[in-house]
């Protein structure tokens, strides 16, 4: 049975008739178009499917919709503003912190959530943080070096 669940996506308010139980990664892919998140294991394991939920990241395939009912919703998609890329975003491209580019929608969302919930986080803390994201591209290495970039800029410094 279909259920009225209303949040707030990408700073946009959305009301939608859908079965409660849906995976918020199938809502946002089908219903809503927005395809940035991925499907990777389907099991919470990977990150391809992070989004933030209230600026927290959380793994999409594994909350359904009701569970962000009245909350607010941050995709990839909703992380340019006005046009101009986020920190993060400009980041993970001028450091090239990317290659087939799978992984790189969770990495870059779950990045931001980190940046965001803890500015000055260390390089350890941002490794901590960015190991539950994986990545067979073996970009490790700059992904780390993009993150570090975007946070001195979100520090002003």
């Amino acid at each position: 049975m279909k259920e009225t669940i209303q949040f707030k996506l990408n700073g946009q308010a959305i009301e939608l008739s859908v079965d409660p139980g849906r995976q918020l990664l199938w809502v946002l892919r089908t219903d809503l178009e927005l395809t940035g998140s991925k499907y990777g294991c389907g099991k919470g394991l990977c990150g391809a499917c992070t989004v933030l939920v209230d600026k927290q990241a959380v793994r999409s395939c594994r909350h359904s919709i009701r569970s962000v009912a009245g909350k607010e919703v941050l995709t990839i998609e909703g992380l340019a503003q006005k046009g101009e890329l986020n920190p993060v975003q400009r980041a993970f491209i001028e450091h090239d912190a990317l290659q087939c580019g799978f992984c790189i929608p969770g990495m870059v969302v779950n990045a931001y959530g980190v940046l965001l919930n803890n500015p000055r986080s260390s390089s350890e803390q941002v490794l901590k943080q960015m190991e539950v994201n994986l990545c067979r591209c073996a970009a490790h290495k700059r992904i780390v070096q993009a993150i570090e970039a975007a946070a001195k800029e979100m520090r002003g410094v």
